[in-house]
């Protein structure tokens, strides 16, 4: 835990106060939104087990969601849909995505930790950091949230579009996802761009 809050620590010997971690999920899949969550956690109360989303079990992830939330100084959650990612580009759209999580927060942070190699389009001090989620705490916990809103969220839409079997596959490109989609073609929410050559 101790690594994961090197660049929490010198902010705070910086002087900055509210230190807000956004990572998005979402970038890669055929349907489905890309979401964004930014958490201001305290630091003086840690939640163990905290680290990349991808790396955590379901069950984790879900107990540690609901813990964040608990103890969160602010938190916000936002989505762009399939429709603005085909206009925009995913790059553009995770952005837009996490410029609106961030400005989302019911407290404006003093600093900003994005995960990767993204910069924001706001007026607040911001550093991307390559893998944050494994190496910042907050953008971590912002990791955690995003993850589980999304696959609930496609956990939702496949009892809407039972045939592409969003439950398993979160709209990612599974050869199970294909082949519905060359067999059932595309739905509202498949993105457009990313599916051209299946589209029916």
């Amino acid at each position: 835990m101790t690594d994961k809050l090197r660049y929490e620590k010198n902010l705070l010997k910086s002087g900055y106060k509210y230190i807000c971690g956004v990572d998005e999920v979402g970038r890669g899949p055929l349907a489905g939104p890309v979401v964004c969550a930014a958490v201001i956690m305290p630091l003086d109360k840690l939640i163990d087990g905290v680290d990349d989303s991808k790396k955590l079990t379901v069950k984790k992830r879900e107990k540690l969601s609901v813990e964040i939330h608990k103890i969160a100084v602010a938190c916000a959650i936002c989505r762009v849909e399939p429709e603005v990612i085909d206009e925009i580009n995913i790059l553009q759209a995770t952005r837009l995505c996490m410029k609106n999580a961030v400005e989302s927060l019911e407290i404006k942070p003093d600093y900003v930790l994005t995960d990767g190699n993204m910069t924001l389009d706001i007026d607040i001090p911001q550093r991307s950091v390559i893998k944050g989620d494994s190496f910042s705490y907050s953008i971590g916990a912002a990791s955690v949230v995003a993850k589980v809103f999304r696959d609930n969220l496609m956990d939702e839409y496949s009892a809407i579009y039972p045939e592409y079997s969003f439950e398993k596959n979160k709209g990612y490109g599974t050869s199970q996802h294909i082949a519905a989609l060359k067999r059932a073609g595309i739905c509202s929410i498949h993105r457009r761009s990313f599916v051209k050559k299946w589209m029916i």
